[in-house]
């Protein structure tokens, strides 16, 4: 392995950010649309709840698979141009979704709009490059801000369209938006030169390196992957509860976003907290949000007000931590972002993706009550993670 030598770095002008932010929130968007209209989805192709969650699942498959095979060559290929390619791809993924004949093929289109809606995560650690050190988690936390209202807001605008226009106009709309997010990244994203110049499998073999010799990198993969998992056995099974328990549609479903945008809120305050080196103290708070969380939730099987305060107060917790997790990570090895991103993203969406699964069990067993038992489990054992390492994130943050 060699690395080259350091380019002049491209300057994060307020406008930038603003686009990056933008570009990722309506980006990582195609992976939510589907969530509140897999039960119109169903009723289209005549399948059960378990066949139809294979929409929501594949796509986070996608998504870890898209961020374990190409996020990495950030690090070694040009960035812009690799982020280009990607959302042309996304685009004709997307196309893909809203003209398939069957089930089968939208869950394979539903796949490769996981796999090429990457982008977000190349993003996130170029902030983290174009920032200033002291600046950095003010930054992350703007960019992550736009990342997480895409995510919630996404659901509310799909559960709208999926109302009045059917489940596949929200694919087209989809692709509409993504074509314009191309042309504004064509003009207004900066090129940032690699570092590494070795070969794409020693590329992949270095992130075993990276969690073999980053205990910290350990850490925050495990809590991460704990806390979406919990995110996604609240989201993957909202519309059902809904429709079975309160005879709602995808559309009210959809409006769960904007309660859930408070994460947004959080976020930021957690990038402007972590600059001043308060994160662990704070993610002990917000990990004991998610298990409150979903102690609303057991008694909220036939409340609305009930899971609207729940859903607050998830998004606060899973989103911070979130924050307080990258804030870790980006500190390790700057000319490793891509790949410690990797790493930590990968195992976060396979934390997502499990979560979705072993969710969709319980519902088939024990309905919401099971839901909540899977989120109280999981989220107890990220508190109970984050307390046996306290020392050794403690000395992280000291050595940085």
């Amino acid at each position: 392995m060699s690395i080259k030598t350091k380019a002049a770095i491209p300057e994060l002008t307020s406008s930038l950010l603003w686009v990056m932010a933008i570009a990722t929130g309506l980006i990582v968007a195609n992976l939510y649309y589907n969530q509140p209209l897999l039960v119109l989805m169903s009723k289209t192709f005549i399948v059960s709840t378990g066949k139809i969650a294979q929409v929501s699942v594949m796509t986070q498959v996608g998504y870890a698979t898209g961020m374990l095979l190409i996020a990495p060559l950030a690090d070694m290929k040009r960035r812009k141009q690799l982020i280009l390619v990607c959302l042309g791809f996304a685009i004709l993924a997307l196309m893909g979704a809203a003209l398939a004949p069957n089930v089968n093929l939208l869950i394979l289109a539903s796949f490769l709009i996981g796999v090429f809606s990457l982008i977000p995560q190349m993003l996130v650690p170029m902030t983290a490059h174009l920032a200033k050190p002291e600046e950095r988690g003010r930054k992350i936390g703007f960019v992550m801000g736009g990342l997480l209202i895409g995510i919630l807001l996404s659901r509310t605008l799909s559960g709208e369209v999926g109302r009045y226009l059917g489940w596949e106009a929200m694919f087209f709309i989809a692709a509409g938006i993504m074509i314009i997010i191309w042309v504004v990244l064509f003009f207004m994203l900066p090129e940032v030169e690699p570092h590494y110049t070795g070969t794409y499998r020693s590329l992949m073999v270095s992130m075993l390196t990276l969690i073999k010799d980053e205990p910290i990198l350990r850490i925050a993969a495990f809590r991460g992957a704990l806390c979406f998992g919990c995110f996604m056995a609240f989201w993957s099974t909202l519309t059902v509860l809904l429709s079975q328990n309160l005879g709602l549609g995808s559309d009210v479903a959809g409006w769960f976003g904007i309660f859930g945008a408070v994460g947004a809120i959080a976020a930021g305050v957690m990038g402007r907290l972590s600059d001043k080196g308060n994160s662990y103290n704070l993610s002990a708070f917000t990990l004991a949000l998610i298990l409150i969380s979903f102690v609303i939730f057991i008694f909220s099987a036939y409340s609305l007000i009930g899971l609207v305060i729940g859903v607050i107060v998830l998004d606060a917790g899973v989103q911070a931590t979130h924050i307080s997790n990258q804030s870790l990570i980006y500190a390790l090895k700057p000319e490793a972002r891509n790949r410690i991103n990797t790493v930590y993203m990968v195992s976060y969406f396979i934390g997502g993706s499990l979560g979705t699964y072993i969710t969709a069990i319980a519902w088939s067993n024990y309905h919401w009550t099971g839901v909540c038992l899977v989120g109280i489990g999981l989220s107890s054992i990220a508190i109970a993670f984050h307390f046996l390492f306290k020392e050794t994130v403690l000395r992280s943050r000291r050595q940085v």
